[in-house]
Formats: structure tokens, C-alpha cells, sequence
């Protein structure tokens, strides 16, 4: 059947669309890419998502209203998608959408708050413009079961990137890097998945500093024209979540905005130019994965990159530096997309929950038992 998925990221770049062709369950899943388009987000609704993400600057109202009205925007990337290709969205089997994540919650530092995690953009919405089933909201039932609700992809890399022939770790980097690590001839339960830190978040918030106007580092350039301060490097590797047992997850409420700002204000004597503090920026990403990873590359493995940092070849190469005695790839080198991964990611999780199967994985995020995500909203 054909199936769309949505995704919005900590980037907030704009809503991914991937239209596919599903066929199959578990671990006969296959899938088609047949058209994939990415709308980048008004300046407008992106300020009043940034406002959402903040504790300092979110109220309820605006978050109901926002509910809806990505809701909106979500449904439209379903019909833009589907016209591109030439097709209507209520020929869809279904639609799965991920949302954007206000809030995600997997330890909470305050004792009187719970575990939780809230991603929005109304699934109500989505169907009635889509004229199409729905699945949504993925990441609740992993959390009511004690898993972290996150990560949300490796069931996915498993049905796409297992080998017979070598270990397989997938890292995504986006505004967080998350890896998946599946061992050679490796079984669903075999699998390891975790945050690695943050992917371009800073660097990004530190384009936006520096360069207003720039909302990431394109192609590198300033990262390449800097240079990494060691010292500097070193403290920030010091970070507290870097020496977490896994599983584990992370997100704007580690690395985001107000991150940056202490870092900046902090360290505002070391008078950095800001090619440099890109530079260290992209070198802590680098480092942090490697140094994650590193465990895992036992015996011929491949490091396959993907996410918008794999867009960044000033990234890739410094990963690469950093794991001499893996072969580091991107997505495209396999045929596939690094931008439509994620959104690809949902239709097969969208596919399973329609199938009544389970498609987390409760060795990556520490969840008692496999569970069906998901909610479904039927036209």
C-alpha cells in the first residue's frame, strides 16, 4: 500500500514527507521510496515553535493553538507530497506522522515530575485534510512500559541496514545524534541504540549567534575555516551526559539554546573568533560520537551517517578522523537518502502499529517489554 511519513526534528528545518510503497510486516517489511520533499517552516511559525520549546517563554495557549495549527501544516505536506507524485491523499493506506517535540522528559531531575514526553501537531487535523487514517505519536507507550520513549528509529534500521557481512552502527545526526548499533548477523534484541549528544544543534545555534540569518553551517565552511580549541574541547566534553550509562536520551534541554548561551557567556575571555568556536562546536559532535561508538566497532563495521550533519563534510571528516578503523559512510553512498530516513522511519512504524506488532526496541530504550506504538486516528 502507499504510505506517507511525516517528521519534524529538533532542527526545526520544516516537515519531511516521504511517500512510500509498504508491503509486508516484521521482518518482511519492505519499502519504495517514490517521492520525498522537505517544506522548511515560515520564520514565523518557527519563532512561535522556539517559544514553545522554552520554559521561560511557553504558556499553554499558545501550545494548544500551535497543536493545531502544525496539525495543519502537516496535513498540507501530505497533499503537496501526493501532487507532486500525482496521486490524491485519500488513495493513502495511512499516514504516520511523528510531530514536533515540545518537550521530552525520560528522567526528571525534579522529583514531582513523572517521565513523560509531548510531541504536537494534531492528528485529528492531519486526517480530515489527508481524507486518510492517521498513526501518531509514537513515543508515550515505550514510557508507560519504562523505556525512554526515545530512541524512536532503530526498529526501522534494523528492517533496512541489518548485514550479514559486518556490524552496522546508523548515525543520525540531526539537532541530537542518536546511533544504532546492529552487530553482525545481529537479532532485534541484539540491537544498542542511544543518544550520542548533540549532532548540529550548537553548531547551528551558534551560526544564528554569529551570523544572523544563517540557520546552520552550510556545507561546513566556517567549521572548515576555524580551528578547534583543545582546551576548550575538553571541557565541553566534560559534560555530564557523555558519562551516562546506556540506555539513554537528550534533546534541547541539554544542548539547546540556553546551552550555547552560558557557553558563550562563560567563556566569553577566551575572545574565540567565531569560525572557531564552529570549529570546536563541530569537533565536540565528532568526538562525542566517536567516543561513543568506539566500543562497538569490534571486527569490519561501517559507520553509515545520515541526518542533515551528513550534509556537513567539515562533520563527516572529522568523524572519520576519529574512527580510523571504520569505514564511514553517508546515506547516499548505499542509495538511500539522508534526508528522507526518518520520515521512511515512520511508515514503518505506522505499518507495524496497523498490524497490531511491536516496533520498539527495549534494549536501546530500556523498555520492560516490546509494545505496539502509536495511536490511530481513523477517517
Amino acid at each position: 500500500m502507499l504510505a506517507v511519513g511525516l517528521m519534524s526534528g529538533t532542527s526545526l528545518d520544516g516537515v519531511d514527507a516521504a511517500l512510500v510503497e509498504i508491503t509486508g510486516v516484521n521482518e518482511s517489511t519492505r519499502v519504495k521510496q517514490l517521492k520525498f520533499a522537505s517544506y522548511p517552516f515560515s520564520l514565523a511559525i518557527k519563532a512561535k515553535i522556539q517559544a514553545a520549546l522554552s520554559v521561560e517563554t511557553s504558556d499553554v495557549e499558545a501550545i494548544c493553538s500551535l497543536n493545531f495549527e502544525l496539525g495543519r501544516l502537516f496535513g498540507e505536506a501530505v497533499i503537496k507530497v501526493c501532487q507532486e507524485y500525482g496521486i490524491d491523499s485519500e488513495t493513502l493506506g495511512f499516514v504516520a506522522s511523528h510531530g514536533q517535540t515540545i518537550y521530552h522528559l525520560p528522567r526528571p531531575k525534579e522529583t514531582t515530575r513523572v517521565p513523560s514526553t509531548l510531541q504536537i501537531g494534531e492528528s485529528a487535523v492531519i486526517s480530515e485534510l489527508t481524507k486518510t487514517t492517521v498513526v501518531s505519536d509514537f513515543r508515550p507507550r515505550d514510557m508507560a512500559v519504562g523505556g525512554q520513549g526515545a530512541p524512536i528509529v532503530p526498529y526501522s534500521e534494523y528492517i533496512l541496514y541489518r548485514s550479514e557481512n559486518c556490524t552496522r552502527i546508523l548515525q543520525n545526526i540531526g539537532g541530537i545524534g542518536n546511533a544504532t548499533v546492529i552487530p553482525q548477523h545481529g537479532q532485534l534484541d541484539q540491537l544498542t541504540a542511544f543518544d550520542t549528544g548533540p549532532g548540529n544543534m550548537v553548531i547551528d545555534e551558534l551560526c544564528r549567534h554569529f551570523y544572523p540569518g544563517e540557520e546552520f553551517d552550510r556545507d561546513g565552511a566556517h567549521g572548515a575555516a576555524g580551528h578547534v580549541d583543545p582546551e576548550l574541547l575538553a571541557t565541553l566534553l566534560e559534560h555530564p551526559y557523555f558519562a551516562k550509562p546506556f540506555p539513554k536520551t537528550t534533546g534541547r534541554e541539554d544542548f539547546g539554546r540556553e546551552y550555547v548561551a552560558r557557553l558563550l557567556t562563560t567563556y566569553r575571555e577566551l575572545n574565540l573568533a567565531p569560525e572557531d568556536w564552529i570549529a570546536t562546536a563541530t569537533a565536540l559532535t565528532a568526538k562525542s560520537i566517536a567516543q561513543a561508538i568506539d566500543q562497538f566497532a569490534i571486527g569490519e563495521t561501517e559507520l553509515i551517517v545520515g541526518g542533515g550533519g551528513s550534509y556537513n563534510p567539515t562533520l563527516v571528516r572529522m568523524i572519520a578522523q576519529e574512527l580510523p578503523q571504520v569505514k564511514v559512510m553517508i546515506q547516499e553512498d548505499l542509495g538511500y537518502s539522508s534526508d528522507a530516513k526518518e520520515a521512511i522511519a515512520m511508515t514503518i512504524l505506522g505499518n507495524q502499529t496497523l498490524h497490531q506488532q511491536s516496533s520498539n526496541v527495549p534494549s536501546a530504550t530500556g523498555a520492560s517489554k516490546p509494545v505496539i506504538l502509536g495511536k490511530v486516528t481513523y477517517y
